[in-house]
């Protein structure tokens, strides 16, 4: 069973590298379906629900917004960012998305209470393999650093951008999707 876990789990770090080197060379290319965000959240908060329960943690929803997208590669990033999220949040604590739409485009906005992250670290984040902790990286196979290289990148070929702040207790990446013509 653990030799089966382990070839799962190397089977998945495969398609994420291959993934990436599609981003690599601008082969990512998203469709562009209209998108209402805040059910795209809501589906997404529904199936880490159970998680957040288990972690003693709360989830918050709020803001609307709409863009045009690949429904399933937004849901992918964004489900990194919640997965994080709800790891790095101690019991007891927080995480919310929060939708804006404005002239300029969309925010999204997911963030958790917790222990911050140094300033100095985060310009590293969305590398690949990075992890902010060095004790995660021995010993525990089930997240390999890439989730944030891949947020990234389905970031980037939806023409947006992609940043994470952390202060005053609270870790907040912020997404920002250009408007659409």
């Amino acid at each position: 069973h653990s030799n089966l876990e382990e070839l799962q789990w190397m089977a998945q770090l495969v398609n994420d590298m291959l993934y990436l080197a599609k981003a690599d060379h601008g082969l990512l290319v998203p469709t562009r379906e209209p998108l209402a965000l805040a059910e795209e959240v809501d589906a997404l908060l529904e199936f880490f629900t159970l998680l957040a329960e288990d972690a003693q943690v709360s989830l918050v929803c709020a803001g609307a917004a709409h863009t045009r997208g690949d429904r399933s590669m937004l849901r992918r990033a964004l489900s990194n960012l919640l997965d994080n999220a709800l790891r790095f949040t101690p019991a007891g604590g927080e995480v919310r998305v929060r939708m804006t739409e404005g002239a300029r485009g969309v925010t999204l906005t997911v963030e958790n209470s917790g222990e911050g992250i140094a300033p100095a670290l985060l310009p590293r984040l969305f590398d690949r393999f990075y992890r902010v902790d060095p004790a995660r990286r021995e010993g525990s196979s089930e997240h390999a650093g890439l989730g944030l290289a891949i947020t990234q990148s389905i970031v980037r070929a939806h023409g947006g951008r992609i940043y994470c702040e952390s202060q005053a207790g609270w870790t907040r990446f912020v997404i920002e999707l250009p408007q659409e013509d």
